[in-house]
């Protein structure tokens, strides 16, 4: 739905601010009791309906009713002006073309629960590395910029056969294109150029590489198997498919989960009993990773979605062409789907959160974060049992203007 005519002031302007970083806005627990599903405004001036309650959520998210493809049609609103809004990008756009059944089917084999567990030695070895490098000078540090954020973007340089030395251009890419009032719309568009330009050359070197037989049978990154690698139907990815999808992969791989990273251990040390607890019994490690996916708000704009049916949530009748967003933070905290849904509870089981969306467009790439997080965590429990927060946590700050909320630092001391 693109802007309304009806009194701005009467429409809540979205997403909400938090009250700090580790807590949620307190938007979301009025509007699941008086407002589940709510007309809000976007950054852009556009208007969209808001769902906060567990089951609504879940519904939209796996209801062919509703798309995430059809968040590019021109009668959808936008999160963000021009073409910089990422849901309405040109790497969306290109991906959107392709067929998200097509795209994941031929993704899907390489992000196996038993794939991923086959590279835990060697994340338990960069971990390692990185605290080393960390801990080789006196305290405090950063674990955002030691640990946080180095340890996903080495994880998935690997996987896609991309240069690590990059990874300064990756985060600023990233920012970008999780911006909804932090950057441009023109900063944004720029940085969407740059960065498919980078792929193309880098689809066009692998190619390269590929045909004069300079890569080894076995020690292909994933990129390069997808040059070669059918589908179902006997095809191959186009390239411009190809850079989409390494622009994909290398924006989820790392910019979410060294956020996920660096909250996860904020809220374990904000509260020193959960540390001692995984100190105390590490099958809790597991466990706890979940409860922290459930509970961390910096994730909170949640998932964009058109309506082509009209469809109800309630009693509230959504009607064709409507713009939905997906609260799974907010979600995540509903009352009626969790028990103390609002504090951090380490065996909490099952949990059946949301934050890696639910139905068919679920996070293809779920088992590697799950894997990233528990390796971090074990890792840092066995080596630095003594961690603590350098700085109160209400002195933590945040990155704002993003689609997601990371911490900016992570100050610790062990």
């Amino acid at each position: 739905m693109r802007q309304g005519t009806k009194d701005e002031a009467a429409v809540p302007h979205y997403p909400f601010g938090q009250p700090a970083p580790l807590e949620a806005p307190v938007e979301w627990g009025r509007m699941r009791q008086e407002c589940p599903v709510a007309r809000v405004t976007l950054p852009s001036g556009d208007e969209a309906t808001l769902l906060t309650r567990y089951d609504d959520v879940r519904t939209a998210l796996r209801d062919p009713r509703l798309s995430r493809e059809g968040a590019a049609n021109e009668d959808a609103a936008r999160v963000a002006e021009g073409d910089g809004d990422i849901f309405n990008s040109p790497m969306a756009r290109t991906l959107n073309a392709v067929g998200h059944e097509r795209w994941r089917r031929l993704l899907g084999r390489w992000f196996t629960a038993k794939r991923i567990r086959a590279l835990r030695p060697d994340m338990e070895r960069v971990t390692e590395r990185l605290i080393d490098e960390m801990t080789a000078q006196p305290g405090p540090a950063d674990l955002v910029a030691g640990l946080a954020f180095p340890f996903p973007v080495y994880v998935i340089c690997a996987m896609l056969g991309v240069p690590e030395r990059d990874r300064d251009s990756f985060k600023n890419w990233s920012d970008t294109f999780l911006s909804v009032t932090k950057y441009s719309a023109d900063d944004m568009a720029t940085a969407q150029r740059e960065f498919a330009d980078y792929m193309t050359a880098l689809i066009a070197e692998k190619r390269a590489d590929l045909d004069a037989g300079r890569v080894a049978e076995g020690e292909e990154d994933l990129l390069t198997l997808l040059l070669t690698t059918p589908d179902g139907e006997g095809d191959v990815l186009p390239d411009e498919a190809l850079v989409a999808t390494g622009q994909a992969l290398l924006l989820a791989g790392h910019e979410t989960t060294a956020g996920f990273i660096a909250v996860m251990v904020a809220h374990l040390l904000s509260d020193r009993d959960r540390w001692e607890r995984l100190l105390a019994d590490r099958t809790l490690i597991r466990p706890a990773v979940e409860e922290a996916l459930r509970i961390d708000p910096s994730n909170g704009f949640g998932m964009v979605r058109y309506v082509h049916e009209d469809i109800e949530f309630g009693e509230e009748r959504v009607p064709k062409g409507t713009t939905v967003v997906c609260s799974m933070s907010s979600a995540n905290r509903d009352e009626r789907a969790f028990e103390g849904a609002d504090t951090m509870n380490l065996s909490r089981s099952p949990n059946p959160h949301l934050t890696f969306g639910a139905g068919p467009h679920s996070c293809l790439g779920q088992p590697l974060a799950r894997t990233e997080m528990q390796t971090v965590l074990e890792v840092l429990l066995r080596r630095l049992p003594g961690l603590e927060l350098a700085v109160e946590r209400s002195e933590l700050r945040q990155v704002e203007g993003l689609l997601t909320g990371p911490l900016r630092e992570l100050p610790v001391r062990w």
